[in-house]
Formats: structure tokens, C-alpha cells, sequence
């Protein structure tokens, strides 16, 4: 029976060989483009999987109800008493520092070695790497002691038998006292050297608002995170709030509404990559992901509606077939079983194919993301073979229903044509194919008119020639080495202008602290200048004054402030120069002598953060960490004023150190990247989906048009025109794609409207995408299908006539 049923399959595929290929090209596509993004979300998803703690490790994020936003910091008190009295956690883990270099000597050599992390004394009870030298315990207890990578002990001893030996950076020793091997899984945490930040924690350990660490809990096994996330609340938040309410004059819930936080967040140690609400190892995206997995599923559902389509439309051909085993006694069963074995053998072709085209595809696919994926997860055959399953079932189901209904005796009659119930099933999945293509083409327009805007967008600042460079991280003196270098440096040949400030377009590095007025307190981004840094940048004065040298006041206690500020706490501009603001970074209180023009620092996804301005001398935090300088450098050499601040940077700055540098414009394109590739593949994607869509019309009209053959040799025997013809043809087509349009416009307009919500800075939603969409698909539905009906105003008289 199975060999019978092979054989009348691949008749039918010979047959219809059109149908064959389309059906086969589209479900091939289809599921290449859901494998590839399932490889990606699979890669996503298996992040710190190798640790076998996984399970018991979690990162704690900060809620702040007031602004509805989440923090990544944790103060040194706060995981302290975590620890202590809440019956949960285990332990815990500090960190302040990721991404460190440092500039080595041990007996052997100098090195600069990049990528160390600071680590509390616990952090390997965390993270167990393959121990290769030394021992863990007591590896990063006290001061003067230093753990590192294979790699790293090779780059610094030649060596990874390095336990023991001693290497000397800022200016003290430090003992090696474990070699350890990095995972090669995926983890956003493989630090090539660790130290203990040991003077940090003393400075920070009673001070319960410096919110200067990341941090991890090990929590005992069958803890509850909804009593540890109350717990955390009560005896952390509350108790803070409890030891500050004296001096604030608040109650301790005043104090958490105005400063919080208010709440917490504990996230698995596998699910931070994609699912935390803020992290220091990059910003979670799972929202881009889930769009790009949903986009590729929709591309499968429409690759099985050309199946089903073009099923249902050969339903004349195969009609005499299933009258005829009927009448031998062939059950419905029997039939249902034969069409989706026959559906089967093309799925199963077209998953085969698309396994080919995958691996083929890959490697500029991993260049796109910047990855090494590999297809050696069993997931993603399990998974794409199940979804084969399901294209099998819905595809095959439906047409292998409709058949199977047909009744013997009508069939044999040839009656099976006049029933609208084949005719009413090929036009409503016609219309959903149609509908799914005219989102994709709205989709696809708001995207591309969104990225557009964001480049587009005046950021308020010039960053054309602005070169930056950052110092080392261990100058205890940063601020007198940028004052001596800002008088050397502008001497150059090519370099116009210098100046410092801590805001830096592009730049992740920052920090905030809350800025108290009255009752009332905001949390603002901390701005540390020199005189000129905003004019530097081509910021806007929008009132007031710029900071001035010849003021002794500018270095005391004057600062400015953006539009944001100002909007955050509800006052009109001249309100502003009349009160007295308290920063958090200091206990005196400051006036804000001048407001500026917004301007962007960060991605225009996220709105504009208050910011204050203020000297780097104001207060000895920040006059201790100046680290960088920036140079405006003159537009008729660029490369050779480069080369020239390079060479005097390495020879006399700091030699052995890389040439830390970057421009702000080329810095601030980047956050652009993320955007451009989500257009990029929405391109792909729409492309991928109009070809698909128009494929299976063209098919789907050739079958239906080729019924209809009798019906064109009468009329034009009668005097019809072929403009008549085609129109008569067609109608019915473009009657179903304006339907489609229609239906896709409320839907489109909600789902791109969400998508817009995640930005600060969008387009207002235009109505020409939708207008478009309408227009393309009705221009395209006519020259598919009229390219049949055309063909078919051409046909033989005699052949459909001779019997009538």
C-alpha cells in the first residue's frame, strides 16, 4: 500500500511540478530562516549554562518605583546584612569592575593585560573554573594577591604552572595564587585576572548609598524569591531607610519613596544575558529576539498557506482519483493518511534542503552577530524537526480533509466543482498569506523611516573630529596628570582644543547620585567638566551663564544643569537660579548658574537624564577620577595629527600602555548598530515573505485560471475583449488583496505602535507605509496574476469548444 501510495504521490508531484518546486522553495526558506534564528536564540539562551551552581547563583537588580526603572548596584552594607539576617542567602559575591587593563611586570617581562575584573574573597565559590595551579582557598583573601587566566599566566610567565610567582602593577606586589581555565561555553563573565578591590570595600563598608558594586547571591536551595524579594524589602530597604530617617527628618516610608529602592529583582545567573532588567555585562534585548523568532514562524505559516492553497486548487485533478477508491471500498482514513504522507515527503525534502542551506548560510550569519555558532546542539534539529511535524499537520490536514469529503458518486458525475466550499477555504487562507505580507511591508517601512530618524536626529552636540583619549586606570593623581597634559597636548601640530568631561557620547561609563530640593529629590547624571567642556562639544546655553575660570565660585559650589533637570523636578527656567540644590556626592549645597540645551549621550532609545555640570575640583571625588582627555583636532590632517598625539601618547603618556582612543561620532554610530542590523534582517525577512507570498499566488492563480479556460473560449467567442478578460480574471485576486490591506491595517498599526513604545525619541506613526502596503500588494497581486489571465485570453477556440 505505501509503495502505491509513493508512486501516485510522485505522479502528482511530476503532475503539478510547479506547485512541487514552490511548495518545496518556500517551505525550504521558511525553515532556514527559522533555524537560523533558533541557532541564535538557542546561543542566547545558553549563557553560564557550564556553571554547575547555576541553579543556586542569582544577580540582584534594584526596582525604583518612582521612575518605574531598575538599577544594577548594590551598596557593600546592604549585601552584608543580606547575608547575615536573611535566612535565604548563602553568600555572596562583589564586583566593581569588569573590562580592567593593567600594564604587568613580573621577572620575565612587561605586559599589559586586559580584560580583569575585581572580585570579593567568595568569587570562586561562584564561579569554579578548572583549577590548573595554586588553590582556591584564600585566593583572594586580603590585599597583595592576584588570580589569573591560563592565557593571561602565559602572556605574563610563559607558563600556566604560574601559582607562586610575583607580578607588580601600580606600584605594589602581588602573589599569584591560582591558575585557572576560562569555560569555553558561552558567559559574559571570563575575567583574564581577578583582584580583591580589599581598600574599596574598608572605604565603602559603612556607607549604605554608595551603590558602586554589582552584585551575586548564592541562595540555599528551595528559596523562595517572592519571600526573599519581601525580606530584602523589610530588612534591607526599610533598615537603610530606618538609619537615615533621624538626619532626613522622613519616615522610613518617605525615605524609600523619595530615594528607594522600593523593590528588588533576583535573576537566575543563566537567564541574565537575556532576561534581566539591568546588567553590567550588557543591556538584555529578549523583546528583539522574540519579534525575530515570531517574524521567522510567520514565514513557516506562510510557506504551509501556499501548501494548503495549492492543494485545495488541484482538488479537480485529483477528484476522479478519490471517487474511484472510494467505490473499491478506500476509507476516508485510508485517504487523510495518503495526503499527509504526500505532504510529508515534500516537508521532509524541504527540511533536508534547508539543513544544507543553514550550514551554507552560517558563517556570514555569525558574522552578522558577531558570533562562532556552531550547528552541534541537538536542540536545533529536535526543534526544527518538530516544527516539520507541524507544517506536515496543519498543511497536510486541511487539503487531505477537504478531499477525503468528496462524495463517489458526485465525483464520478463530475459534480465535485460546484461545491463554494473549496472555493471559500482557497480565499480565506489567501487572505491571511495576504495579510501576513502587507504587516511585513508596513512593518518593514516603520522600521527603516525609524532608524532613519535616529540617525537623522539633531543629538544637540558636535562630535565631528573630537578625538578621545582615555588614561589608565591607576593614576592617583588623574586630575594635575590631565591639567599638565592639556598644556603639552595642545602644542601638537593639528590639535585646535582641549578639554575633560566625564559625560561622554557613546560611552557606557558613568555615574549618578539623587539631587535633593526641599521634599523632593531626582536622580541625576554626574557631569564632571573643565570651563569649556560644553562649548568644546558645541552644547546650546539655553539660559544663564557657562562656568568661568575667573570665578573662584565655579570650583566652590556652582554648577549647571540640562532641560531635563529641570523638567524632572517641575520648575520654569527662572525658578531654577533661584534655588539652592544637595547633590548626593557631597554635603554642601550648590547653585545652578546656567541651564543647556538636551543633549543625547546615550542611544536615542532612552530618554535624556537629567544631568549636573559641574568642575572637576568641586569635590575630591571626581578631581581623583579624571580619566580622560579629549582633543579637537583641525579638519586639513586628520590622520597625521593621530599618528603625531599617538607617538608623543605612547612614548612619554604611557608607554607600554594601548592607545585608548576613539571619536565621539564614530563612538555614538555604534549605538545605532543594534538598529540597523534589526532593519537589515527586516529587509531580509520582508523580502523573504513577498516571495513567497507572490510564488504561491502566481501557482495558485495558474490552477484556478486554468479552470476557467472553458468559460474564457466561450466569452471570447462572444466578443470579449482581452482587457474584459484579464479584468474579469483578476477582479476576484485584487478584490481579496484589498480585503487582506484592510484587515492588516488595525493589527499592523498596534503591533508597530508597541515596538515604538521602546524608543524616547520615534516617529509619529505615518500613514504612507499603510497606503503603500495597499498600493504594492494590489500593483503586484494584478502582474502576477494577470501574467495567467493574459496567457489565458490566448487559447485554442477549437480545444475547449469542439464538444460543445
Amino acid at each position: 500500500m505505501l509503495n502505491n501510495w509513493l508512486k501516485i504521490a510522485f505522479i502528482n508531484y511530476k503532475k503539478n511540478w510547479l506547485s512541487t518546486a514552490i511548495n518545496l522553495f518556500g517551505l525550504t526558506v521558511g525553515l532556514t530562516g527559522f533555524m537560523l534564528i533558533l541557532l541564535h536564540w538557542n546561543d542566547e539562551e545558553s549563557f553560564e549554562k557550564w556553571n554547575p551552581k547555576k541553579d543556586q547563583i542569582y544577580y540582584f537588580q534594584s526596582y525604583y518605583k518612582t521612575d518605574n526603572s531598575y538599577g544594577n548596584n548594590i551598596s557593600v552594607p546592604m549585601a552584608r546584612r543580606a547575608k547575615e539576617v536573611i535566612p535565604g542567602v548563602e553568600d555572596y559575591v562583589l564586583f566593581n569592575g569588569s573590562g580592567i587593563g593593567l600594564k604587568m611586570t613580573t621577572k620575565y617581562k612587561t605586559a599589559y593585560q586586559q580584560e580583569g575584573m575585581t572580585g570579593t574573597e567568595s568569587f570562586f565559590n561562584f564561579f569554579p573554573f578548572k583549577l590548573v595551579s595554586g588553590t582556591y582557598k584564600n585566593a583572594l583573601k586580603g590585599e597583595g594577591v592576584i588570580a589569573l587566566s591560563t592565557i593571561a599566566a602565559k602572556n605574563l610567565f610563559g607558563t600556566t604552572n604560574a601559582a607562586g610567582e610575583s607580578v607588580k602593577f601600580d606600584g605594589k606586589n602581588y602573589v599569584v595564587t591560582a591558575v585557572y581555565e576560562l569555560p569555553k561555553d558561552n558567559s559574559q563573565i571570563k575575567p583574564q585576572f581577578i583582584i580583591n578591590p580589599v581598600q574599596q570595600i574598608k572605604d565603602d563598608e559603612k556607607n549604605w548609598g554608595n551603590f558602586n558594586y554589582g552584585c551575586f547571591f548564592m541562595l540555599k536551595k528551595g528559596t523562595n524569591i517572592d519571600d526573599l524579594q519581601q525580606k530584602f524589602l523589610k530588612e534591607i530597604f526599610e533598615y537603610r531607610a530606618k538609619l537615615d530617617k533621624d538626619s532626613s527628618g522622613m519616615t522610613p516610608q518617605q525615605y524609600l519613596d523619595l530615594y528607594g529602592p522600593t523593590g528588588s529583582v533576583f535573576t537566575p545567573l543563566d537567564e541574565i544575558k537575556l532576561h534581566a532588567k539591568a546588567s553590567w555585562f550588557g543591556s538584555p534585548d529578549f523583546k528583539t529576539i522574540m519579534i525575530l523568532f515570531t517574524l521567522s514562524v510567520l514565514i513557516v505559516v506562510l510557506s504551509a498557506i501556499n501548501f494548503i492553497n495549492l492543494k485545495t486548487a488541484q482538488a479537480s485533478q485529483r477528484a476522479k482519483e478519490i471517487g474511484v477508491r472510494k467505490a473499491i471500498g478506500s476509507t476516508r482514513s485510508n485517504l487523510i493518511v495518503q495526503f499527509l504522507m504526500e505532504t510529508f515527503v515534500i516537508c521532509i525534502a524541504s527540511y533536508l534542503l534547508s539543513l544544507a542551506l543553514t550550514e551554507l548560510l552560517l558563517p556570514s550569519f555569525n558574522k552578522f552577530f558577531d558570533k562562532e555558532m556552531k550547528m552541534n546542539d541537538w536542540h536545533i534539529y529536535f526543534d526544527s524537526f518538530v516544527m516539520v511535524i507541524l507544517v506536515t499537520l496543519i498543511s497536510g490536514l486541511i487539503p487531505a480533509m477537504y478531499l477525503s469529503n468528496f462524495k463517489a458518486i458526485e465525483t464520478l458525475k463530475g459534480n465535485f466543482a460546484r461545491s463554494k466550499h473549496g472555493i471559500w477555504l482557497r480565499n480565506g487562507i489567501l487572505t491571511l498569506q495576504l495579510i501576513i505580507s502587507s504587516f511585513f511591508i508596513i512593518g518593514g517601512l516603520i522600521v527603516n523611516q525609524q532608524v532613519k530618524y535616529m540617525m537623522n536626529k539633531d543629538l544637540g552636540y558636535s562630535g565631528k573630529q573630537i578625538l578621545i583619549i582615555n588614561f589608565s586606570e591607576s593614576n592617583p593623581k588623574s586630575w594635575l596628570k590631565y591639567e599638565r597634559l592639556r598644556t603639552e597636548m595642545s602644542k601638537i601640530p593639528g590639535v585646535a582644543e582641549v578639554s575633560y568631561g566625564e559625560i561622554v557620547p557613546g560611552s557606557n561609563r558613568s555615574s549618578s547620585s539623587n539631587v535633593d530640593f526641599m521634599d523632593k529629590s531626582i536622580q541625576a547624571q554626574h557631569g564632571s567638566m573643565d570651563y569649556n567642556y560644553l562649548q568644546f562639544m558645541n552644547v546650546k546655553l539655553k539660559k544663564g551663564r557657562w562656568l568661568d575660570p575667573n570665578l573662584s565660585s565655579d570650583t566652590i559650589n556652582n554648577v549647571l544643569v540640562n532641560e531635563a533637570f529641570v523638567k524632572k523636578f517641575g520648575w520654569n527656567d527662572d525658578e531654577v537660579f533661584k534655588n539652592e540644590i544637595r547633590p548626593g556626592f557631597d554635603t554642601k549645597k550648590y547653585n545652578i548658574v546656567g541651564i543647556v540645551k538636551d543633549f543625547n549621550i546615550r542611544s536615542l532609545r532612552t530618554a535624556i537624564d537629567p544631568v549636573i555640570f559641574f568642575h572637576y575640583k568641586e569635590t575630591e571625588w571626581k578631581r581623583l577620577n579624571v580619566y580622560n582627555i579629549q582633543l579637537k583636532i583641525k579638519p586639513d590632517d586628520i590622520d597625521g595629527t593621530v599618528k603625531r598625539i599617538k607617538k608623543y601618547w605612547s612614548g612619554s603618556v604611557e608607554p607600554g600602555y594601548p592607545f585608548d582612543y576613539f571619536f565621539v561620532d564614530q563612538k555614538f554610530a555604534k549605538t545605532f548598530e543594534k538598529y540597523k542590523r534589526q532593519q537589515t534582517l527586516f529587509t531580509i525577512l520582508n523580502a523573504m515573505v513577498l516571495m513567497v507570498a507572490l510564488l504561491g499566488l502566481f501557482a495558485l492563480s495558474s490552477l484556478m485560471i486554468e479552470q476557467k479556460l472553458k468559460d474564457v473560449a466561450i466569452k471570447k467567442t462572444l466578443g470579449a475583449s482581452d482587457g474584459i478578460l484579464i479584468m474579469g480574471l483578476t477582479k476576484q485576486f485584487l478584490w481579496i488583496t484589498l480585503v487582506a490591506v484592510l484587515i492588516s491595517i488595525p493589527i499592523s498599526y498596534y503591533l508597530m505602535n508597541e515596538w515604538l513604545k521602546d524608543f524616547a525619541y520615534r516617529i509619529d506613526m505615518p500613514v504612507w507605509p499603510f497606503m503603500i502596503s495597499l498600493v504594492v500588494l494590489l500593483v503586484l497581486t494584478f502582474a502576477v496574476v494577470s501574467i495567467k489571465a493574459y496567457k489565458a485570453t490566448k487559447v485554442s477556440l477549437v480545444k475547449y469548444l469542439k464538444y460543445e
